[in-house]
Parts: C-alpha cells; structure tokens; sequence
C-alpha cells in the first residue's frame, strides 16, 4: 500500500500536473483556430465585450478550446476587443487573438459602388458594408468640396472598389472617396475638360447625362459628342433622363418607362428640354468610363438621336431634324407593339 502511495504521488500526480500545465499551455499559445473554418471573418462593433465574442466563438466552433480565449483576456485586462474587422487564421493562439484584439490589428474590406442617383442612395449603400451608419456618412459626404458647389457634389465621388477599415470614421470614408475623384482629374484630363469648355464638375454633370441616356459602353462616346454639339450650337440638350429625373425629383414614386409629349414641359431647373445648357447638378454619380467618354468623345455631325428598336442598347443618329422623325416613328411603334405607354 505505502508503494502504491508513493507511486501515485511520486509518478501519477506529477504526471497529471505536467499534462495538464502541457493543454494549458496548448490552450493559450498553440494555434487554436479550427482549421475548418479559417479564414473567419469576424466583425467588432463598438461596445462589443469579451464575452459576447467569446459566445460567437462557441456558437460557431471557432476554436478548438474556446476556454483558454478567456483565461487569457481575463489574465491580460481585455474587456472589449477594439471595433473592426479581423481575419482569423488557423495558425493563431488564444494569446495571438487577445493581442489582436488589444492592438485593433484589423483587416481592411472592400467597398463597391456603383453609380448611385443621390448622396443619400451612396450612404445607404456604404452604410450597408461599413461600420458606420448612413445618416454619419451622409453628414460626412456632404461637406464642402472646392469646386463641387451645391448640386455639383454628386459628382465628386468616383464609384469603385475601394480598400478601407470597417470601422473608419464618416470623414475618413468621404475623404477616401474624394481623393479617388481628386486623383482621376489629372492635369491631362482637366485641360480636356477645359477645352470643351467645361470644369471637371461640369463634365461630371454631363457624364451622368450620356451615363443615363445609355447604357452601352459602346454607344456612350458618340452620346457625348451629339451632347457636346448642341451645347456648341447653343441649341436645348432635350435630354429624356433629366424629364425622367425632374418628374422624379417632385413625385419620387412615379413609373416612366416612356417620356411622353407633355413631360417635355415639366418646369424643373433638371428638364434640359426647357432649360439650355447643363443642368444644375449630375442625375447620377458618374462612372469613370462615362466621364471618358465625354473627354474623349470622337468627332461627328449628328445632333438628334433616337433608342434605335432594331439595335437594342445603342441609338439612331441624326444629322437633320427630318430624318430624326423618322428613327423616332420606328422607336414609337416599337414602344406601342410592346404596349409601353407610360
């Protein structure tokens, strides 16, 4: 008996203590992550405590001994992991993920837009994929921009792909989107806009306009340039999209799939067919690719265009008024054959 005592406290005790001090050391500082899962992505709010991370943790299995997460949080003094969006990988330990979370050492998103039809429409939309919510970003967005005065500013932020914190402040967000803008105006491009006799943010306006018109890439340049010939001639840019965005403006639930003849008299600053030159502001945030296409649009003759019904996604040109009444009869019927009356 007094060997078997001696055994069990000489060898099994002793044993049992090495092991459990080896797991508790695996539990803290051997990779943790289940490999099954990682890459995890996890997002932090403000406010989020330890222990609602460690819940998630749990609730998904992300660790493979969740407990050591929380020895060492407590051991260390983590209460609530800086906000962001981290990345954890399989190779991380409990003590990598606490020092993580105490140095806020996030991973970027990518944030995508596209052309949007208000700031208000954009803030949603990052809203939706950032941390912040839309009515701070909106506040943020609509600051001040040298050169983008009152309804010019829809065209000061460039729609991409961009690469930021998830939890970056309204201004950083704005700013981020604004250098973008601010970086695409190069000297180059700024003379081209000059000479046609255009600020950037004018150029911007008209952008919107070829953006709205059409759709196709291909089509886009040749829009610009019936555009930038009427605006030569001093002649009314009676572009259907600002109809559809004036009408828009004042009775925001209304369905226009055809602009009809009396739309054309809509008193609305926006309505190119009762105002000359630009509109006050875009109609869209423009794309990069339709503010090329107006820098670069390639000289013709035409002045009138019509959606042409046998080339669906480009337009009938014209160089006189006479044979543009003739490709709007064609687009006419075609709207009637599909019963497309408002």
């Amino acid at each position: 008996m007094r060997k078997l005592i001696i055994f069990i406290v000489g060898v099994i005790i002793p044993a049992a203590l090495i092991f459990a001090v080896y797991k508790g050391y695996n539990a803290l500082f051997e990779p943790n992550v289940n490999s099954k899962l990682a890459p995890y992505s996890l997002y932090v709010s403000e406010g989020t405590t330890v222990e609602e991370v460690y819940q998630q943790f749990v609730q998904d299995s992300v660790l493979n001994v969740p407990e050591g997460f929380l020895i060492i949080a407590e051991r260390k003094g983590l209460d609530q992991p800086k906000p962001g969006h981290y990345i954890l990988t399989q190779e991380l330990s409990s003590n990598s993920l606490v020092n993580m979370f105490m140095a806020g050492l996030q991973t970027p998103v990518k944030v995508t837009f596209t052309a949007g039809s208000t700031l208000a429409e954009l803030s949603g939309t990052l809203a939706r994929q950032l941390m912040e919510d839309s009515t701070s970003i909106y506040q943020a967005l609509t600051l001040p921009r040298v050169g983008w005065e009152g309804p010019l500013l829809l065209g000061a932020y460039m729609p991409n792909t961009y690469e930021m914190y998830w939890n970056a402040s309204p201004e950083n967000i704005a700013s981020k989107l604004y250098q973008s803008t601010a970086r695409f105006w190069t000297e180059e491009r700024i003379a081209q806009a000059n000479g046609h006799g255009m600020t950037p943010a004018e150029a911007a306006t008209l952008a919107s306009l070829v953006m709205k018109e059409s759709s196709n890439r291909d089509d886009r340049p040749k829009v610009a340039r019936l555009y930038l010939n009427r605006l030569d001639k001093g002649m009314r840019l009676q572009c259907d999209p600002t109809v559809i965005f004036s009408i828009k403006r004042a009775y925001p639930d209304t369905t226009i799939r055809r602009v009809l003849r009396r739309d054309l008299t809509f008193d609305d600053p926006y309505n190119t067919y009762v105002y000359k030159g630009l509109p006050p502001g875009p109609i869209c945030i423009p794309e990069p690719q339709a503010l090329l296409a107006v820098l670069e649009a390639p000289q013709h003759d035409y002045l009138y265009m019509c959606a042409d019904p046998a080339n669906p996604g480009y337009h009938a040109f014209a160089k006189n008024y006479a044979a543009h009444l003739l490709n709007q009869r064609k687009w006419t019927a075609y709207l009637n054959s599909r019963k497309i009356y408002r």
